[in-house]
């Protein structure tokens, strides 16, 4: 009985991206599906899986998106012809899509609140903000009338009029864990001004000195990239840049403490920080910033502290009192740990999602037989 045929494609997300490759694209291998990734892999220095098979496609970047998205159609109108689902993972595709003629189930998962987004976009103007706003709203609208949607936050469905399934930013969790140490701090995920990298940067500086080491993984924009560069001349830290998210999730077991910084913005309001969940996956306590989930999920769980948006002084305390209490550190890591495994571990969630697509498959191609294969 055949697999599903999918064709995935981001002209954006970096090409190993955890919820596209790691989770999605790994459980669609799995499952016994053919996959064809259609993703920016020269921009990105890097190379695809030996059972992919692998598009390259230009990076859409600032306001340098046309060349991108002129490819991407390209890429869609030829391989999407042939595909059970095409997968989407940019908002920016969406505009390329009117005029295709795509047979199979086309969806479109919704990683972000994309008109919130706009507002920590440096290359876009103040003023073309609320503009580009209500045009998102509007392809976003065409999108519930003509495409599947999943969402990955529950958060997201007051954007939309009809329920939408929810496939969450789950992460694999390991049985065991390493016990979390003393001294060394981490983070993991992409470094912007809007995900706190200028308030880690101050935790680092303050905390020279200390004999605490601080591992910082991530890809970074331009601005962050030259701050970080600094702060490792200086022996502030160490950045590792990007990391694979198996080969990143590595270097998170035995920390002390996991970081996430994000600011109050629109956009994060709403959503679970991926890397909340990573580090109570590897069994590290966490130090986060108050967003509203992650305060629930810490609270709830009892597996870090919360610290105030845009507050250095206040990292720095939550980090040195972990330091100071093996016994706080241990039971924090434990319950992370024990809560990660319960209720967020990847394959409890795949399988959700494998059987979405082949519904919606079927339902675009009912007369052919279509099975999730090994699962």
């Amino acid at each position: 009985m055949p697999g599903l045929r999918v064709l995935v494609c981001t002209v954006v997300h970096h090409p190993q991206d955890a919820r596209i490759l790691h989770r999605q694209i790994r459980a669609m291998l799995d499952a016994g599906h053919s996959v064809t990734y259609a993703a920016p892999f020269s921009a990105y220095a890097t190379t695809a899986w030996p059972e992919l098979t692998a598009v390259d496609l230009p990076r859409a970047l600032g306001r340098h998106r046309s060349d991108a998205l002129r490819e991407a159609r390209r890429v869609l109108r030829t391989h999407g012809a042939d595909a059970d689902v095409v997968l989407l993972h940019d908002p920016e595709l969406l505009l390329v899509l009117p005029g295709l003629d795509l047979p199979g189930a086309v969806v479109w998962d919704v990683h972000e609140d994309t008109g919130a987004a706009l507002v920590a976009k440096s290359w876009l103007p103040g003023a073309v903000r609320p503009l580009a706003r209500a045009g998102v709203r509007m392809v976003e609208g065409w999108a519930e009338r003509n495409l599947r949607l999943i969402l990955a936050e529950p958060g997201y469905r007051s954007r939309f009029r009809r329920i939408h399934p929810v496939v969450p930013n789950t992460t694999y969790v390991p049985d065991s864990v390493k016990p979390s140490g003393r001294d060394r701090v981490v983070y993991v995920g992409h470094l912007s001004v809007a995900r706190g990298v200028d308030v880690m940067l101050e935790t680092a500086r303050r905390l020279a000195g200390s004999g605490l080491e601080i591992d910082v993984v991530g890809h970074a924009d331009s601005y962050s990239r030259r701050a970080l560069v600094r702060a490792q001349q200086d022996g502030f830290l160490r950045w590792h840049g990007y990391v694979p998210n198996d080969r990143a999730l590595a270097l998170v077991d035995g920390a002390m403490c996991g970081l996430s910084l994000l600011r109050d913005l629109p956009n994060y309001r709403h959503s679970m920080p991926t890397k909340v969940l990573e580090y109570m996956a590897r069994g590290v306590p966490v130090v986060s910033t108050p967003l509203p989930a992650a305060v629930s999920l810490i609270q709830v769980n009892k597996c870090g502290l919360v610290v105030p948006f845009d507050d250095a002084e206040a990292t720095v305390t939550g980090i040195l009192r972990l330091r100071d209490d093996t016994e706080l550190r241990a039971s924090m890591a434990k319950r992370g740990h024990a809560a990660a495994l319960t209720g967020y571990h990847w394959p409890q969630t795949a399988r959700e999602f494998l059987m979405r697509l082949e519904a919606w498959a079927h339902a675009a191609r009912p007369h052919q037989c279509i099975t999730l294969g090994s699962l």
